[in-house]
């Protein structure tokens, strides 16, 4: 079985799934911390949307270190083709959270205008939040693709 750069199970991997959770983790404290992002439905589908990504990330960053620590291959057909299907859709998600705050933000600070009229609208937090959240999705895809390939080769 070829050995992938972020595959189940390996040193890569675990770096892979812990920046991915640290990027989600960073993207919901720093939108939490921003006043009135409950009032956007948007924002909130990205702070769900890095929650569920948080929880699969940390779970196999869990799953690979016990892998690493027990000298274990956890690349068996069963498990990868689970890794895949929960890659992909939290990748999905991921991606459709982080397009749709970036579309809010881009609309009131761009178009509207309201960022700059209204001094209690934090859309610098809500920028950088975004930016994690497209910082997550980058990893999951990357890690999304990985699974697929591994899969492929089993």
């Amino acid at each position: 079985m070829k050995e992938f750069i972020g595959s189940p199970g390996t040193v890569s991997g675990l770096v892979l799934r812990i920046g991915q959770c640290a990027f989600a983790a960073a993207s919901i404290g720093i939108m939490a911390s921003a006043s009135g992002f409950s009032s956007y439905t948007a924002f909130c589908y990205l702070i769900a949307s890095m929650g569920l990504q948080g929880l699969w990330s940390f779970g196999l960053a869990c799953l690979d270190v016990y892998a690493l620590r027990r000298k274990r291959d956890l690349q068996n057909p069963v498990l990868v083709s689970l890794f895949v299907v929960g890659d992909w859709v939290t990748a999905t998600l991921s991606l459709a959270a982080a397009c749709s705050s970036a579309g809010v933000v881009v609309l009131y600070a761009k178009d509207l205008k309201i960022c700059k009229s209204q001094i209690n609208l934090p859309c610098n937090r809500f920028e950088i939040s975004i930016l994690f959240g497209f910082l997550t999705w980058l990893l999951i895809s990357i890690s999304s693709h990985v699974m697929f390939w591994i899969l492929a080769s089993v």
